[in-house]
């Protein structure tokens, strides 16, 4: 399968028709559809539904269109490696990031690093664990910023000096918002909105509420904090989420309110062992690790 016939599958399947993919790629439509048939023929498989204003993909399709995006991506990323490989440092960082205002500990360092080096660029994406060490393992991501990763035998990590910690977000109407901490007790008949992974891999908040997650009432379940935090405007229930990731203003429709006795969530920069940086990539780690060494010693 060719590298340029998988852009071709890339375009067609952005733009939803042949026509609007032709242009986008300066070739004519019958040279397009053609590439696209003999694709679907060498797989085996129907990889478009064609009707009369829109083209969609099919299963197969879609899974195909995730595996060529990672792909492309990779192939882009190390030809650019390999281009800025000359006297002067330059290129892109890719860093992948669960939500966490500590965050800014990494953007800093990044700030340092670009003011000596203006030619580096960054990408950041953000996304849980399964995500970011998903597209770590695959090379799409240089560096990841996990919280309380339970297997980081896998990669190489530095820890950060500060730590998070965990709170609920709730409206200023809620029974709870009168307490000045939240107990264990006072969720177990309350309705949850946890992220996707929060009491499956993060043990000392599972052991904190002291239920099983089957006992729990959780009502829905988030990847990213924006769209939890709009279901507890609307009143779906009580956000578990890690504390500064949402504004709660004095005249606001929202506060939060922190865990009696809970644990403090460790924060790591991992990379994947045994990996070949770019030199931007290198430059950064070192960078990270005159900034944080230090101060955990």
């Amino acid at each position: 399968m060719e590298l340029r016939v998988l852009r071709y599958f890339l375009a067609v399947a952005r733009e939803q028709s042949i026509s609007g993919a032709a242009e986008f790629l300066h070739i004519s439509q019958p040279t397009l559809s053609r590439q696209l048939m003999d694709m679907e023929q060498a797989l085996g498989k129907q990889l478009f539904i064609r009707g009369n204003r829109r083209i969609t993909l099919t299963e197969e399709g879609m899974f195909l269109r995730k595996r060529a995006e990672e792909i492309v991506d990779l192939v882009d990323k190390t030809e650019a490696e390999i281009i800025s490989s000359n006297e002067f440092v330059s290129g892109d960082i890719y860093i992948g990031a669960a939500e966490t205002d500590n965050m800014r500990l990494l953007l800093q360092v990044a700030h340092k690093l670009q003011q000596d080096y203006p030619d580096i660029h960054y990408h950041i994406f953000s996304g849980n664990a399964q995500d970011v060490t998903e597209k770590l393992d695959k090379g799409l991501l240089d560096f990841g910023l996990l919280i309380d990763y339970y297997n980081l035998s896998k990669y190489e990590n530095l820890q950060l000096p500060t730590k998070d910690t965990w709170c609920v977000l709730m409206r200023k109407d809620s029974p709870l918002a009168a307490k000045e901490q939240i107990l264990p007790v006072d969720l177990w008949d309350k309705p949850l909105i946890c992220s996707q992974q929060v009491f499956w891999e993060k043990q000392d908040l599972a052991d904190w509420i002291k239920k099983d997650v089957d006992e729990l009432n959780i009502v829905a379940t988030y990847n990213l904090i924006y769209n939890a935090k709009l279901m507890v405007e609307e009143g779906f229930g009580y956000v578990l989420c890690l504390e500064k990731l949402v504004q709660t203003p004095v005249d606001g429709l929202l506060c939060q309110r922190p865990l009696a006795n809970g644990e403090p969530s460790r924060l790591d920069i991992v990379w994947k062992k045994y990996q070949v940086f770019s030199k931007a990539a290198d430059l950064f780690l070192q960078y990270l690790k005159e900034e944080f060494t230090s101060v955990l010693e």
